[in-house]
This record gives C-alpha cells, sequence and structure tokens, in this order.
C-alpha cells in the first residue's frame, strides 16, 4: 500500500466534528458479557450527561476482520473504548488450540489498538487477566510481575497473546504518546454470568449446582476439601473502578482491580454462602477425592488503595446473594 493510500485511509477514519468535542462517546466491546453488562448497569445508575455508551455484541461486527472492526469504529466515532472482547475458553479448549488462543487474540488486540490511535481515540482500556502472570512465581503477585517468566504451558497461546497488550500501551505511549492502559481483575462473578458447571467459573457454577441440589432433594456436592483460597471481586465494584480507570488513570502501566488481601476467602466459605443464599438446607458435601487446583493466587492492590485508599467493596456474602437472588430470576434465560 502507497503511503498516500495509507494516509487517506487513516484521514477517513479520523472523527473531528467540533460539535462533538465535549462529548465522550465510550465504546465498550466484548459488551454483552458479564463485565460489559456490570458497565452497563452502573453507568445507566450513575450517568454522566457528556457521555454517551455504546456496548457492542458478536452482532456488530467480527473484530478480527480489519475491515469490519473500521466499519465499527466509522459508524460509532468512540473517544474512548473499553476493550473486553476476546477468543476465551475452558482449560482444554485452551490446551488443543494454542494457536488460534494467539493468533485470534493478537489479531482482535491489534486491529482495536491501531485503530484507537489512527482515530484519535482519547483512551483505550484493555482487560488482562490473572491467568497469564508466570507459571512459576511468588504471592502476592503485582503488575510488575507479569513478564517474570512463562505462563502456565496450558494456556500459553492465550497468555502470550495478552501480555502484548502490556507491552504495545507502552509502546504506543512512546511512539504515539498513545493513552492506552490496562487492567488486572481477580476472579469476577455477579449478574449475567456464564453458570455452566463444566465450563463456567467458581461461584456461578456452585451457584447453578446448588439451585439444581435445591429442586431436586440432592446433596449440594462440591469438587476438593474446600480449602482453596481466592480473592473474588462483585461485578459491579469491578465496572465501577473500570470506569474509574477510563476517567481518570492516566498511565500506561497495568492496575490491579481486587479486593484486599484479607478479603480473600476460602471456597469452603463460598460454597456455604452459596447454600445460605440459595436458602438450601440439605447436605452439603466437599469430595476429597477431586483435585483441589492451586491453593492460592493472591494479588497484591496496593497500586489501587494508593489512588482509591477509602474504596468499598461489596462483602462476599452480600455479592452472593445478588448474584443468587439474579439467577433465581432469571434461570430460563441466564447463560448456563
Amino acid at each position: 500500500m502507497s503511503s498516500e493510500t495509507k494516509a487517506d485511509e487513516n484521514n477517513s477514519l479520523k472523527r473531528k466534528s467540533p460539535d462533538d468535542e465535549a462529548k465522550s462517546i465510550v465504546m465498550v466491546t466484548g459488551g454483552s458479557g458479564l463485565v460489559g453488562c456490570a458497565i452497563r448497569d452502573f453507568v445507566k445508575s450513575h450517568p454522566k450527561d457528556n457521555e454517551e455508551w455504546i456496548f457492542l455484541s458478536s452482532k456488530d461486527g467480527d473484530l478480527r476482520d480489519r475491515k469490519a472492526t473500521e466499519a465499527i469504529f466509522e459508524k460509532f466515532k468512540p473517544t474512548h473504548v473499553i476493550h473486553l472482547a476476546a477468543k476465551v475458553g475452558g482449560l482444554f479448549a485452551n490446551m488443543a488450540q494454542k494457536v488460534e488462543f494467539y493468533r485470534e487474540n493478537v489479531i482482535i488486540n491489534d486491529n482495536i489498538m491501531e485503530l484507537c490511535r489512527i482515530t484519535e481515540v482519547k483512551k483505550l482500556v484493555s482487560f488482562l487477566s490473572t491467568c497469564i502472570f508466570p507459571d512459576k512465581t511468588t504471592y502476592p503477585i503485582d503488575e510488575t510481575m507479569l513478564h517474570n517468566g512463562p505462563p502456565h504451558a496450558s494456556n500459553e497461546g492465550y497468555a502470550y497473546a495478552k501480555r502484548l497488550i502490556d507491552t504495545l500501551n507502552r509502546a504506543y505511549a512512546e511512539e504515539y504518546n498513545c493513552n492506552f492502559t490496562s487492567i488486572i481483575p481477580t476472579n469476577i462473578y455477579g449478574p449475567n454470568d456464564n453458570f455452566n458447571i463444566q465450563n463456567g467459573h467458581v461461584i456461578p457454577g456452585l451457584i447453578h449446582k446448588c439451585y439444581l441440589a435445591k429442586k431436586e432433594g440432592t446433596p449440594f456436592s462440591i469438587w476438593g476439601t474446600g480449602s482453596p483460597l481466592r480473592q473474588f471481586i462483585y461485578s459491579i465494584d469491578l465496572a465501577e473502578l473500570t470506569v474509574w480507570v477510563m476517567r481518570d488513570y492516566h498511565s500506561p502501566e497495568p492496575i490491579t482491580l481486587s479486593v484486599d488481601e484479607a478479603a480473600e476467602v476460602s471456597i469452603r466459605d463460598v460454597a456455604l454462602s452459596v447454600a445460605k443464599a440459595m436458602k438450601f438446607e440439605g447436605e452439603v458435601k466437599f469430595d476429597a477425592d477431586k483435585a483441589d487446583g492451586q491453593f492460592r493466587k493472591t494479588a497484591c492492590n496496593k497500586k489501587l488503595r494508593k489512588y482509591r485508599p477509602d474504596y468499598k467493596f461489596t462483602g462476599i456474602d452480600d455479592g452472593i446473594q445478588k448474584a443468587v437472588d439474579w439467577f433465581v430470576a432469571n434461570y430460563e434465560t441466564a447463560r448456563k
């Protein structure tokens, strides 16, 4: 492609309408998932007059396709982007399709980042994950440790694609003065989650399992001893902090959004909280013959606390009650 053709392409994607200078148009990729729905709920209850929010789903276009992504940017003309969309999957999918998890995520991220540069988006916030940290590490983990060793071999395709977002956030800042950053959340739960017992995450899986045990009059059976410890963040809290990052955190360096280390809870306590919230009065069984998995994956939130020392997270019991109530009320349509 000649330099003139490329310049024409870049200019055709630029927005600049003087009337829109004061207005922020925030586009959320992957806007129909757990975090996207939480952000939608949060901004609906905390609106700002000068912000317009757009939540994309796969129906709006394939972000792996450059032309389709260009069309999305041309249509909505975002000034800010929160990038949640990714190719994701469970353990076995990650192990079997490392090439696809790497390539598709790299392509999606490259399309989003480069179009944010070309169209002069004022802020891009991308999501990372604690599962992309080095397999061999010390705890608690923090933002400085992301590249300190290889990730677990089972998800290395996904992990390296996600790590490159952090690398490129700094590169775009240095070369083009772009305001790109990333968020590292811990375990997320809440309304609109995937409650699939086999492929969902811990809390939604337990909620669905407990619902069925109550309905069928069978024991509520939990795999493992229940001893592993985890930090869980309620989706609406994560949404509120993500909006804060978009508006007020301006550094290419990633920031961990997590409850405090003192709020770490055992899977056993989570299961008992789910049973209480579900008003389940049957037997709760822990199947010690099943593997527990990693005992602890503690994340440090000191950077967040430096900026938001007084932020109050939703307590685990309150959050689980809200997630259970939502699942029961939306059982027929919930992802499961």
